[in-house]
């Protein structure tokens, strides 16, 4: 521990590996039982908080005197995850204060999370933020301020007006959270403008998800029109927009659920039993790739699917679909040679079902918006 606290303090060496030492004294009574370096299980860690937290606070004069964007970062999250408010004056200082955007935002969080008295003031703040993250990171602090029903539409309709769709996605998870007698009157009117098509179609689903997370049976009711149920693609178009690209390569990487990188890749990462998928977004609408992933087997990538065919003179035949054109389908065959197919001839055709599962069934229509976004930006 002393020698984290010691590593810290030291100017000779990156900011990088300061932030480090900080993050790990930050978790130092509970630790992640993976390594932070190689990701190796380690096992359960519990250790007593009263040592580290004491000597944090005898080298906070020092610490809050950093001027490095990155170990600032660090030191806001150190404080929160320890539970030290003590300096949390110091922290609303640096937030007022500091040109950087993510050290606003940090200290924005840990203020929040730690219960700073005059939070009112900084959300306020950093609602009127000239940086987007820090402006997204006090709309959900929101639920910490003591805003009255009559007055909590005043702060909400102008982040629905000109805010931008994570400030909207962010605020619409807040009102989730908040006491009904608060939301309701502004959820209401937020269903209304998605029955008249004026709400972004980048916030349905969190406007969905805020509504169930409520539990009013009122509001889901008034909303249940509006949510079609099923496994059909149709009842997944809340998932077409709005989605993070970067939280679905991690889902395509990392998702032992979803396994997506065991069959498919992108940029040579990741299996070849399916499709390749760098360029999906060039080939395919965001309806054709969420189609793709809620009906594996309606659509079929060519070189990566068969197909039976019966044809008008009685003959049938099967192949690997090679090509799929207006008037023609080549198939690879028993035969040496590719098998040219005129649609003119094709009285029946039946796509062999993917191996693939309907996606609806391994992932959350988040996760589904996500990957959504990910692929339709892979051009």
């Amino acid at each position: 521990m002393d020698l984290l606290i010691a590593f810290a303090g030291r100017k000779d060496v990156s900011a990088t590996l300061r932030a480090e030492a900080l993050a790990t004294l930050g978790t130092w009574a509970n630790p992640s039982p993976l390594d932070r370096v190689d990701g190796r299980y380690r096992g359960v860690v519990k250790r007593e908080s009263g040592p580290v937290v004491t000597k944090v606070k005898a080298n906070m004069g020092s610490f809050l005197r950093e001027k490095d964007p990155e170990v600032l970062v660090s030191i806001a999250q150190m404080l929160g995850n320890l539970g030290i408010s003590d300096y949390n004056s110091d922290l609303g200082s640096i937030f007022s204060s500091n040109k950087n955007p993510d050290v606003r935002s940090a200290m924005l969080k840990t203020l929040g999370k730690l219960n700073y008295g005059d939070m009112e003031t900084l959300v306020r703040q950093g609602m009127g933020d000239k940086d987007r993250e820090v402006r997204t990171t006090a709309v959900g602090l929101i639920s910490k301020l003591d805003i009255s029903k009559e007055k909590l539409p005043s702060v909400v309709d102008p982040i629905f007006k000109s805010g931008t769709t994570r400030e909207q996605q962010e605020v619409l998870h807040v009102l989730g959270e908040m006491p009904l007698e608060k939301s309701v009157p502004v959820l209401e009117g937020l269903i209304d403008r998605l029955a008249k098509g004026k709400l972004s179609p980048d916030v349905t689903l969190d406007l969905m998800e805020a509504v169930n997370a409520t539990k009013s049976e009122a509001l889901i009711a008034k909303l249940a029109p509006l949510e079609k149920k099923g496994t059909t693609v149709d009842a997944y178009k809340e998932t077409l927009y709005g989605g993070n690209g970067r939280k679905g390569w991690d889902y395509f990487m990392n998702s032992s659920a979803g396994q997506c990188a065991r069959c498919h890749s992108v940029n040579g990462q990741g299996g070849t039993v399916g499709p390749p998928l760098q360029h999906s977004g060039s080939s395919l609408a965001r309806e054709q790739i969420l189609r793709a992933m809620i009906a594996p087997s309606a659509r079929l990538a060519p070189g990566y699917g068969s197909v039976s065919l019966e044809l008008k003179d009685g003959q049938k035949t099967n192949g690997i679909l090679l090509e799929e054109h207006k008037d023609k389908l080549i198939l690879q065959t028993s035969q040496a040679e590719p098998l040219e197919v005129p649609i003119s001839r094709i009285v029946k055709r039946t796509n062999i079902p993917s191996s693939m599962p309907p996606m609806g069934s391994v992932m959350s229509k988040r996760e589904i918006r996500d990957m959504v976004e990910f692929l339709a930006n892979m051009k």
